[in-house]
């Protein structure tokens, strides 16, 4: 069982930064995907980015590339994700996911496959 504990939201104006940490203890396991998701309301669950832990590669969703960075901390079993130039339509419950069973193959593009969620943590981006 893999247990994912999201924190680091809040409330930003836009243009700000933000930091959000997942601890986890999916640390177990050498390989596995895992990634950060994000869902305004009425929206569907879109996949922001992700990491292929064990093997290094990263993913980006257009909408962030160069302004949003994911990052592992093994000394801290932690994955990150740091997000700079925020825009109000970065508005959203962000969720960490992760998944050993789907690596190397890791579709970050779709959130049905991870099979381990954190509670989420609120984004508010405010102009």
């Amino acid at each position: 069982q893999v247990q994912l504990v999201e924190s680091g939201g809040g409330s930003v104006q836009a243009g700000g930064s933000l930091r959000l940490s997942c601890a986890t203890s999916a640390y177990t396991y050498s390989r596995y995907c895992m990634g950060w998701f994000r869902q305004a309301p009425g929206k569907e669950r879109e996949g922001v980015a992700g990491i292929y832990i064990g093997g290094g590669s990263t993913y980006y969703a257009d909408s962030v590339k160069g302004r949003f960075t994911i990052s592992q901390d093994n000394a801290k079993n932690t994955l990150n994700l740091q997000m700079n130039s925020l825009k109000p339509e970065d508005t959203a419950m962000y969720y960490c996911a992760a998944d050993p069973k789907m690596w190397p193959l890791c579709d970050f593009k779709r959130s049905a496959k991870f099979g381990y969620w954190g509670r989420g943590t609120q984004v508010t981006v405010s102009s």
